[in-house]
C-alpha cells in the first residue's frame, strides 16, 4: 500500500507531465497510439531502449539486447542507461518534447501518473502476460488494459556490513527482529565504532524507511489510496525523535556526510565507503554490494513492530512509449525479454526474481549463492509482509520534492520534528483530491 518514489531529482515533474498532456493529444483515449507504425519484418529498425541500474545489471542487459539481434537480424538497439539519480528527469523531458525512447523502464511508484496522462502504449496482445502473477501486473493496468509488464518480484528490507560488524565485535541481527532491536543494537554499537565510523544512515527524514515504521505501528500506508496524506503524528514524531537521538550520540553521520551519500556508488556510497553498517536495500542487490566488496555483506528483513515493517512488490515495469514510430517491434522485443527462457538466463535476477513464473522456477536451481540470499530474504518477506500498492496518482512531487525539502531541513536541524510534521501536513493539502 505504499506508493513507492525511487527518484529523488524530480524538481519540475508537474509542469513537464502538463506539457507531455497538451503534445500528446489529452483527449485521445489510453493507449491509443496513432504515431505508432508497424515496420515490415525484414526492414531495418533500431529500437531506443532506457534504464537504470548497477553495472551488473548495465552488462546483462546489454547481452539481452545483443542475443535478440542476432536472433532478430533486421532490429538493433540505441540504449540509454545509467543510475537512478536524474532517471525520470531525464525521461520526462525527453516524453515532454515527444521524444522518449521506443522502451522504458519505469518504477512502480511512476506508473499511475505515467498511465492516467496517457504517455504509454497498450501492450496487448503482443506482449503475453499469462504466466504472471496478477498481483505484480496490477500495478501496470488501467481501464484493465495493460500498459506495462513488471520484471521482477523484489522484498524490500536491510543489507549490513557483517565483514565489519564481526570485526568490531556487534552482534549480527537475524530475520524476524524488531524496530526495538534496531534502535538497541545501534546504541550497544556506540562504544564499538571507531572514529568516522556510523551505525546507520540519517533516516529520520527518508520517505521509504519511515513508511516502513509506520507500517509496523500498524498505521497503514502514508498516502491513501484514494490520495490522502495520513501520516500519524505520534508515530512520525516517534520515528524522527529516535533518530535525533542517534545524532546526538554520533550514531549517524552529519548532515553534510549523509546528504553526500550516492547509493551503490563506489566512490560516494557511504556503505560501500565503510562509513556506516546499515542501509535499507532489496534482496536482488546484493550481488552489487559483493561486487563493490566481496564477502562483506549481509541481507536482514525490515524490522517488524505490531505488524511487519518490509513488503514485497514488483521491481520495476517496461513499457512501450505511445509515440513510439515503431511499437509493434517494441512490444515483439518485450514479449521476448519477459518470457524467453534464454533471456531469463542472461537477465538473472538483476532486476529481482523474474516475475515470469516459468522463468522464476527454472533460474532457483542455478542460483548463485549470493542470488540464494536474496531469495530468502524475499520468501521472509512474503510469509507476512506488507502489501505494496503504487498509491494515488498526483502525488509525485510531494514524495520527491516537498518530502525531500522536508527530510534535508530536519538532518541540518533546521526544524524540529513538530515543525517539519506540520509542513508535511501544510504540503499535502494541495495534493489532496
Amino acid at each position: 500500500m505504499l506508493k513507492w518514489k525511487r527518484s529523488l531529482t524530480v524538481l519540475a515533474m508537474t509542469a513537464l507531465l502538463g506539457t507531455i498532456v497538451a503534445c500528446g493529444g489529452g483527449t485521445e483515449p489510453a493507449g491509443t497510439n496513432t504515431a505508432a507504425t508497424t515496420a515490415p519484418s525484414n526492414e531495418p529498425v533500431k529500437l531506443r531502449i532506457m534504464w537504470w541500474g548497477s553495472q551488473p545489471r548495465h552488462e546483462a542487459t546489454l547481452a539481452a539486447l545483443n542475443l535478440y539481434t542476432k536472433n532478430n537480424p533486421n532490429i538493433t538497439f540505441e540504449p540509454e542507461y545509467s543510475g537512478m539519480d536524474g532517471y525520470l528527469d531525464k525521461l520526462s523531458t525527453q516524453a515532454a518534447a515527444n521524444n522518449a525512447p521506443d522502451i522504458i523502464q519505469l518504477d512502480p511508484g511512476w506508473m499511475p501518473d505515467w498511465m492516467s496522462r496517457n504517455q504509454l502504449a497498450e501492450l496487448a496482445p503482443e506482449v503475453d502476460v499469462s504466466k504472471f502473477d496478477e498481483k505484480l501486473l496490477a500495478g501496470g493496468q488501467l481501464d484493465g488494459k495493460q500498459y506495462a509488464v513488471p520484471l521482477g518480484s523484489v522484498a524490500f528490507g536491510m543489507v549490513y556490513d557483517k565483514a565489519a560488524m564481526d570485526k568490531l565485535g556487534i552482534a549480527n541481527p537475524t530475520n524476524g527482529w524488531s524496530w526495538d532491536d534496531f534502535f538497541a543494537l545501534a546504541k550497544e554499537s556506540k562504544s564499538k565504532l571507531p572514529s568516522g565510523q556510523y551505525f546507520t544512515l540519517d533516516y529520520a527524514g527518508n520517505y521509504f524507511m519511515y513508511s516502513a515504521y509506520q507500517y509496523a505501528e500498524g498505521k497503514g500506508q502514508v498516502i491513501t489510496d484514494d490520495g490522502h496524506f495520513n501520516v500519524d503524528q505520534t508515530t512520525y514524531l516517534e520515528w524522527t525523535k529516535k533518530f535525533e537521538e542517534l545524532r546526538k550520540e554520533g550514531l549517524v553521520p552529519p548532515a553534510d556526510v549523509n546528504a553526500s551519500d550516492k547509493e551503490n556508488d563506489p566512490q560516494m556510497d557511504l556503505m560501500a565507503a565503510g562509513k556506516v553498517l546499515f542501509r535499507y536495500s532489496f534482496s536482488n542487490n546484493l550481488g552489487t554490494w559483493d561486487s563493490i566488496k566481496p564477502g562483506a555483506y549481509a541481507l536482514v528483513t525490515m524490522p517488524h513492530a505490531k505488524e511487519a515493517g518490509g513488503w514485497l512488490k514488483p521491481s520495476m515495469y517496461l513499457s512501450v512509449s505511445k509515440n513510439s514510430k515503431h511499437a509493434e517491434e517494441a512490444k515483439k522485443f518485450i514479449n521476448w525479454f519477459v518470457n524467453d527462457q534464454e533471456a531469463g538466463k542472461i537477465l538473472q535476477s538483476f532486476r529481482g526474481l523474474p516475475a515470469n513464473k516459468e522463468i522464476s522456477t527454472s533460474l532457483e536451481a542455478s542460483m548463485s549463492d549470493l542470488d540464494k540470499v536474496g531469495l530468502e530474504l524475499l520468501r521472509a518477506t512474503e510469509k507476512n509482509g506488507q502489501t505494496w500498492s503504487a498509491g494515488a496518482e498526483g502525488w509525485t512531487n510531494f514524495i520527491d520534492k516537498d518530502w525531500v525539502l522536508v527530510r534535508d531541513q530536519l538532518s541540518f536541524g533546521k526544524v524540529t520534528p513538530e515543525e517539519a510534521f506540520e509542513q508535511l501536513k501544510e504540503a499535502a493539502q494541495s495534493y489532496e483530491k
